[in-house]
């Protein structure tokens, strides 16, 4: 999968050589047309239709899987919530923009079909659509008996959304002390999960095992939060300058992605609050304290940029919305990137 630019493997990002980087730009490049206003690497595709003009109607467009958590559920047996995560992380993409998904569409692969586990899955997919408010307007099954084994089966989704252009989040307006706040992720949603299972088969730990107050089952295979109507409905009374939505890379590297240039953030980390699962995976793996900010979301799901003089009364929408939000850094000048504060 490719972000940014930055291929993600067993839960660490490795870099594609320049060369590689500069040939896909160029291949990219001789398919644009001028309804494009996004470049590749931010968090959607934007295509403007019409005459050139602030109200003219934009398509936003999001691609995604839900990567090796499929394992996890194939494993254990369980279908019926890997189509909400299938739906989550192609709607949270577009949704930083501003886009309200329209159409979702589902590809689903597998070695044989088996229809008992075809109908859960796409039970997860109806479900995460209702979340979104998106309609599911089909999607495409594909039966590969050399491709797969038996039992494996692989998911990607498409969804296509709309904002007016001069709705457009793209960060351009951040500045120096907005607020950063965070919206509360549920668990480890979809990114990190090769190196979760290297983690758990090291040290012989079986997904379904229950440690503590921690059920293993439930808190792997727990769905990608949907935030689309909470922050639909907050973009109707705030003006938000920047959306990230934290997937693989985490905050380290998904916030800088919306920011001007020569603009940082300043986390105060004693604020943030981290899941015990994150914590559970950290000891046992032995995984030092900047991997483990770089491959998971780290209990963030979402971040939202505004103006200081808004953050109050976003974090009190966000709240009355159903969100767990709250305030965890500010904008800084003359600095990129993530600086820690405690």
């Amino acid at each position: 999968m490719i972000e940014g630019w930055t291929y993600k493997k067993a839960g660490v990002n490795v870099d594609l050589a320049n060369t590689t980087v500069e040939k896909i730009k160029n291949l990219v490049k001789s398919t644009r047309r001028s309804e494009v206003i996004a470049d590749i690497g931010g968090f959607s595709g934007i295509f403007c239709m019409g005459e050139t003009g602030k109200n003219r109607p934009c398509l936003v467009a999001s691609t995604d899987g839900v990567g090796t958590k499929l394992k996890i559920a194939i494993h254990l047996g369980i279908h019926d919530s890997i189509g909400i995560d299938l739906v989550a992380m192609c709607v949270n993409d577009i949704l930083c923009t501003g886009a309200e998904p329209w159409f979702f569409l589902d590809y689903f692969a597998c070695g044989k079909l088996r229809s008992e586990i075809l109908e859960k899955v796409i039970s997860g997919v109806v479900k995460g659509c209702q979340l979104a408010g998106c309609a599911l307007l089909g999607g495409e099954t594909a039966e590969m008996p050399g491709m797969y084994q038996d039992n494996d089966y692989d998911l990607a989704g498409f969804v296509v959304g709309s904002v007016l252009e001069k709705r457009i989040i793209d960060g351009r307006n951040i500045q120096k002390g907005d607020g950063v706040i965070a919206l509360a992720s549920s668990g480890l949603h979809s990114n990190g999960f090769s190196l979760v299972r290297k983690v758990l088969d090291w040290n012989h730990v079986q997904y379904d095992h229950v440690i503590g107050d921690l059920d293993l089952a439930q808190e792997l295979l727990m769905p990608t939060r949907i935030y689309v109507k909470s922050i639909l409905k907050l973009l109707q009374e705030v003006p938000v300058r920047g959306i990230a939505h934290i997937t693989g890379g985490g905050v380290v590297e998904n916030v800088p992605r919306i920011l001007p240039q020569h603009h940082g953030i300043l986390l105060f980390k004693n604020e943030i609050h981290i899941p015990e699962i994150f914590s559970f995976i950290q000891k046992i793996g032995k995984i030092p304290e900047t991997e483990m900010w770089r491959t998971f979301n780290m209990g963030i799901g979402m971040i939202i940029i505004v103006e200081k003089s808004e953050v109050d009364k976003t974090l009190n929408l966000l709240t009355k919305n159903g969100e767990n939000a709250y305030l965890i850094g500010e904008v800084v000048s003359e600095q990129e990137g993530v600086k820690w504060s405690e």
